[in-house]
């Protein structure tokens, strides 16, 4: 029998060459990669056994999707864009997708024309990434946030309300995931609630926590949410320029 731990070490060790662990743009393929837990991670890797793989594709079962799990991946058409490389890339897919099975793919802008080609799409979301340094942060202090930690240990930064007579959540500031270099910040507001700078100010308390851990924080938001890339530039974030989409598609027979 094959130790699963073993195997699953063994594949991350084949494909470290195709991330850059400093580069913001790698920093959630990392993640997921390296970083999620190992009973929530499948990799398939191309080619299959390899200890210098060309490319592969990581299957997460997270929060964001009970039924359908997350993808990420890299593809061999990086390393090699010819005839052959695109079809080490359907095959790498087929080997790692059951036709028909809905996924959602979060994936570099420059492969969306190849998924295109071989998946049936139902949305596509365009992001853009935004990172912030120390020296660009802008912090607001705000002493309606408090802090909690949710079931998996992260912080959230909240503000609550009791104008309705009892007291409810009205902007949350929390990590979508955290790597050793990187974490994601997700923010939810209510919408009687926005334009009242409270968003602002539970992503700025959860930004200045992370870089006093040393952390760099990574905001990912839609290109046409114009308030939420507001946000973003108003506490320091700037456009890393990278480009990713999110995909919600099945892969063609």
């Amino acid at each position: 029998m094959v130790d699963n731990q073993t195997s699953l070490m063994d594949q991350r060790r084949a494909i470290r060459r195709l991330l850059s662990a400093d580069d913001p743009a790698d920093a959630m393929a990392i993640y997921y990669a390296f970083h999620h837990p190992d009973d929530k991670t499948t990799l398939v890797v191309a080619p299959e056994g390899s200890m210098h793989a060309d490319g592969y594709i990581a299957l997460s079962r997270t929060g964001i999707d009970l039924f359908r799990p997350l993808v990420t991946m890299r593809l061999p058409t990086d390393r090699d864009p010819t005839l052959p490389g695109q079809q080490a890339t359907v095959d790498l897919l087929h080997q790692a997708l059951d036709p028909g099975r809905p996924v959602i793919l979060n994936i570099p802008a420059r492969y969306l024309s190849l998924i295109q080609a071989v998946f049936d799409i139902q949305s596509v979301e365009y992001l853009r990434l935004f990172q912030l340094k120390p020296q660009h942060f802008q912090p607001i202090i705000n002493v309606l946030v408090t802090r909690t930690d949710g079931p998996n240990n992260l912080p959230r930064f909240s503000i609550r309300s009791n104008q309705r007579g009892e007291e409810e959540i009205v902007a949350t500031a929390s990590l979508n995931w955290l790597s050793p270099t990187f974490a994601e910040i997700g923010v939810t507001t209510r919408p009687q609630y926005r334009r009242q700078g409270w968003g602002r100010s539970v992503v700025a308390a959860m930004a200045q926590y992370l870089l006093d851990l040393g952390l760099t924080p990574l905001y990912v938001v839609s290109e046409e949410n114009q308030p939420s890339i507001q946000l973003a530039e108003t506490i320091g974030f700037t456009d890393t320029g990278a480009r990713e989409v999110l995909v919600q598609a099945f892969l063609r027979e």
